[in-house]
């Protein structure tokens, strides 16, 4: 079995989600809850999950390149059910959640979904292409939309009886020098 080193994330900048799910425990008894109430951190390659929020090392962490996330409304047969959803890898463990909601698991599932698929695409997914050869220009400097604006907003101050120098408000019993 893969052993993964448990550390806090300390990198907050590494952190792409977070939240409490509930984490169907491994080997549930009758004195432990089967849904477990854990504070869930996921980067870009790795799933963390603690005790809490304020919890400095996690209770368990793994790998999420090869899994596949799914929604799993079998998981739960109460209300709850389509909030559900899965960390599925053949070969490893497999890790269920229950979200707050049915939006946020989708949420989850997507994240992690996009994350996988960045890696199966060595990342290049989340780079925008470019093209040198489709490069655009922007010239509007003196065309006749912009001389247009400039005529029609002249012709606006004119009719309100503004002139163009009359932008200075001149205040009772100061003088204008007028050199």
């Amino acid at each position: 079995m893969e052993e993964v080193t448990l550390r806090p994330v300390h990198d907050p900048g590494n952190i792409l989600k977070q939240g409490y799910l509930e984490k169907r425990s491994r080997d549930h008894s009758f004195f432990v809850s089967e849904w477990q109430k854990r504070w869930c951190v996921l980067n870009r390659k790795t799933f963390y999950y603690y005790a809490n929020e304020k919890s400095k090392q996690p209770k368990g962490t793994f790998s999420i390149e090869q899994y596949s996330a799914r929604l799993a409304s079998h998981l739960r047969k109460d209300s709850r059910r389509r909030c559900c959803f899965e960390l599925v890898c053949p070969g490893k463990r497999t890790y269920e959640f229950t979200a707050p909601s049915p939006a946020e698991a989708e949420d989850w599932v997507d994240q992690i979904q996009f994350l996988l698929k960045g890696e199966s695409d060595n990342l290049s997914s989340l780079t925008i292409p470019y093209d040198e050869d489709e490069e655009e220009v922007y010239n509007d400097v003196g065309s006749s939309d912009s001389m247009t604006t400039a005529s029609h907003n002249t012709t606006l101050n004119q009719e309100e009886g503004m002139e163009e120098d009359d932008i200075y408000e001149v205040f009772p019993g100061k003088q204008q020098n007028n050199k």
